[in-house]
């Protein structure tokens, strides 16, 4: 029977989309500015990400603490939320449409290990979410997953396979539970 030897893993095949230099510069500037709580400001953050090469839509949120791998792989729609201690590891491409909401703790996962490999080797896959998506708290999405347009994943939950358009999934691993109804916006006043 083979045993895990991780001695023997190699990623040369793996490469990050930029060199040592600016992905040594994106982690201090992402230590400082983007992990911790000290720069509450959105606009600045939006500026930095596009500067290290991240494609962000207008009137895109960050909040605290959140943690993206490597800029040069993101893509953000319009009008987008990133709540508190989300993190985006994205190894690869990960692109958000407009209007979705990653609440806080959400984690895009786009890599993984090769459990039937002795080495681990590195597997990877691109994440899609697509316009009007929410990302529950603490929910995760594993490599290579879309969601399609306005689906929810549950606080909590552990996607693993695409997800419809219009509906509502939950769990480990997530299913689907039902259809998400929107209706028109109600304001009231007091």
């Amino acid at each position: 029977m083979q045993q895990t030897d991780l001695s023997s893993y190699n990623h040369n095949t793996y490469h990050p989309g930029a060199g040592r230099f600016k992905r040594a510069l994106w982690f201090f500037t992402s230590a400082l500015l983007f992990k911790t709580s000290i720069l509450p400001s959105s606009t600045i953050k939006v500026a930095i990400l596009r500067l290290f090469g991240a494609k962000i839509g207008k009137q895109v949120v960050f909040r605290h603490a959140v943690n993206v791998k490597y800029p040069w792989h993101l893509t953000v729609g319009d009008h987008t939320w990133i709540g508190e201690k989300v993190w985006i590891d994205n190894l690869v491409t990960v692109h958000i449409g407009p209007n979705v909401c990653l609440s806080q703790g959400a984690m895009l996962l786009t890599g993984s290990h090769n459990y039937k490999s002795p080495a681990f080797d590195l597997i990877t896959g691109s994440i899609t979410l697509h316009e009007g998506c929410w990302v529950g708290a603490r929910a995760i999405l594993n490599q290579g997953i879309e969601m399609s347009a306005h689906a929810v994943l549950s606080t909590g939950s552990v996607a693993t396979k695409n997800m419809e358009p219009y509906t509502i999934y939950q769990g480990n691993p997530a299913l689907k539970v039902r259809s998400r109804r929107m209706s028109p916006s109600q304001i009231t006043f007091a």
